[in-house]
Formats: structure tokens, C-alpha cells, sequence
């Protein structure tokens, strides 16, 4: 029945026929077996070959899980703890997550870490989120790698040990994790867990950069500013202020208001200095929005009437643009 259900879905020795195959799936899946009590779930959940319905879903997951399934305890821990086609429920979410982490599902040993740090559906609890994040990180999930580094790194739940977090930064970093990189760059700039070394920052840095990580961005600039492990480079810092302003870093907006200001790597011009500035200010916290506003104000004394109402218009059309675009006067 099982098979058969399979044939009648890709239509192979037979016409395809959707409502022939969930009949066969149903029929074994009432016997027992938790591969069609799984499939029929994924069929209810995802509304493929038969309409989208998250209770039916469910009740075949529930099934499945029964009979053993690591898959289906992990999908209905997202489920509930989503809200995908029924009612969020951190609770749930915990029950079905741990089933499967006991199993060893990497994706919820890691999904269940991170309500443990969260404090969905459980009491917070930072030693509990290391340990499934550490047995999800042995199974190579990236994302639990670098929760871990961040937490060795930081003394979060677990003694503080940078060469720990090193370990497992690295790990997620060759994986391709962005924010691993980034952290990985900036342990290679202060030294920590490693000799302090420029250039291995600069790797791991460019990595993250070009996977679009602000943080990664906004440092690459200040390295190229500042002439710091690599030469003085005033274009290739606006190149990487502005990939990371137009994310909405507040950092980088003020810094491309400064070069513009001093025409360090793009023309100056204190029309756009104006308008980076006033960006900056609205995305940024109290303390440092009133710095830049004294920033912002000495800038103006070199403006008209009529450029400061440009630039302050300049600046709203770019914060409604989402920070693109914001070169066009």
C-alpha cells in the first residue's frame, strides 16, 4: 500500500492520482506504519496533493512520533512552537523537541538550546542550552556551533574559555556561517584564544562581508579608514560604510556622513554628510543621537537654508527607501 500510494503519486506504471494515493497512504497508515502516518502528515501540513489542513497534520506527526519517527517529533515541535496551522504553544513545542533531541535530531537538540536560552515554554536555563547546543554542534549544525562559541566566549552558562570559543567559531565559520566568521575576525583582532593577527581578521572578516554581515562590513571599513593590517584605503572604506549603511547600520551611516564631510572616499559633499548624519541620529540610541546631532549642526553652518531642507529631504526618502538609493539629488 505504501509503495503503491508512492506510484500513484509520481505516476509511475500508473495514471497519476492524487486522491488514489492518500486512500493507500491512509489505509496503511491505519495499520500502523509510521513512514505513511509520516507522509500523510507532510501531506496535511504542507497541502501538497490534498488540502492544507495543520490538525490533520498534527494528529499523523503524533502518530508517527508514536511509532518512533525522530522526523516527525522535530517537525511538530516547529509547528507548535511557530504556530504553523495551529495555535502556538511553547509547551508543546518543548515536549515534541526533546523527543526528538533524545533521538538525536541535531535541528532540535539545537532548537531546544535555544528556547532553553529564551525561556519558551520552559525556565530559562543558560547550562541547559550549552548542553544541547554542544550535542547538536558534535553532529556538525552549524548554528549550534557558533551559540556555542558566543556562549564560551562570553561565560554564558559555561566557564569563560576563548580557545573554546576559537574551536567552535571556526567550525561554524568553515561551514560558511557569516556571524561565526565575524566573530572569528574579531577574536584574531583582540587577541583572544589566539595571537592578535590582521591578517587572519582580514579573512575572516572579507568572508562575512560578502555574505552581507553589517557587522563584518562596517569593520572591513574601519580597517581600510584606518589603515589598520591593511593600507590606507579611503574608496574601499566607503565601499564597505555603505553595504552596511544601506542594512541600516547607524555606525556606518555616520561614518559615510564623515567622509563625506571630509571627501575622504567619495566626493565632498555636505549635503549627503548632512543627510548621513540625520539618519544616523534617527537609528541610533539618545546618548549618541545627541553627538551626532552636534556633528550633524557643524556640518550645517557650512550649508544654506536651501541644501539643509535637500539633505533632510534626501534623508527621508532614503529612510523610506530602506536606506537604498540614497545618492540621488
Amino acid at each position: 500500500q505504501l509503495m503503491l500510494g508512492g506510484m500513484y503519486v509520481r505516476g509511475q506504471g500508473v495514471a497519476q492520482n492524487s486522491k488514489e494515493a492518500v486512500k493507500l497512504y491512509q489505509m496503511a497508515a491505519a495499520q500502523g506504519d509510521a513512514t505513511a502516518q509520516f507522509i500523510l502528515g507532510m501531506m496535511y501540513h504542507r497541502g501538497k496533493n490534498i488540502s492544507q489542513d495543520g490538525k490533520e497534520a498534527v494528529k499523523w506527526y503524533k502518530l508517527a512520533a508514536e511509532r518512533g519517527s525522530a522526523t516527525a517529533p522535530f517537525i511538530l515541535g516547529l509547528m507548535y512552537s511557530k504556530g504553523q496551522g495551529i495555535s502556538q504553544n511553547y509547551e508543546q513545542a518543548i515536549k515534541w523537541y526533546q523527543l526528538a533531541a533524545e533521538q538525536g535530531n541535531a535541528s532540535a537538540q539545537f532548537n531546544l538550546g535555544s528556547m532553553y536560552i529564551n525561556g519558551q515554554g520552559v525556565v530559562q536555563n543558560h547550562p541547559k542550552a550549552v548542553k544541547w547546543f554542544k550535542l547538536a554542534a558534535e553532529q556538525g549544525n552549524a548554528l549550534a556551533q557558533w551559540n556555542l562559541g558566543l556562549m564560551y566566549d562570553r561565560g554564558d552558562g559555561v566557564s569563560q574559555d576563548y580557545q573554546e570559543a576559537m574551536k567552535w567559531y571556526r567550525l561554524a565559520a568553515e561551514q560558511g556561517n557569516a556571524s561565526a566568521q565575524f566573530n572569528l575576525g574579531s577574536m584574531y583582532d583582540q587577541g583572544k584564544g589566539v595571537p592578535q593577527d590582521y591578517t587572519e581578521k582580514l579573512k575572516w572578516l572579507q568572508m562575512a562581508a560578502e555574505q552581507s554581515d553589517a557587522l563584518a562590513q562596517l569593520n572591513l571599513g574601519v580597517m581600510y579608514e584606518g589603515g589598520k593590517g591593511v593600507p590606507q584605503n579611503y574608496t574601499e572604506a566607503v565601499k564597505w560604510y555603505r553595504l552596511a549603511a544601506e542594512q541600516g547600520n547607524a555606525t556606518a551611516q555616520s561614518n559615510l556622513g564623515w567622509m563625506h564631510s571630509k571627501g575622504h572616499g567619495a566626493p565632498q559633499n555636505n549635503v549627503l554628510s548632512y543627510m548621513w548624519f540625520n539618519i544616523a541620529m534617527a537609528n541610533t540610541d539618545n546618548d549618541e543621537r545627541e553627538v551626532l546631532r552636534v556633528v550633524r549642526n557643524s556640518v550645517a553652518t557650512f550649508m544654506t537654508a536651501k541644501q539643509i531642507n535637500q539633505a533632510q529631504t534626501l534623508a527621508k526618502q532614503c529612510t523610506t527607501n530602506k536606506f537604498k538609493g540614497c545618492y540621488k539629488m
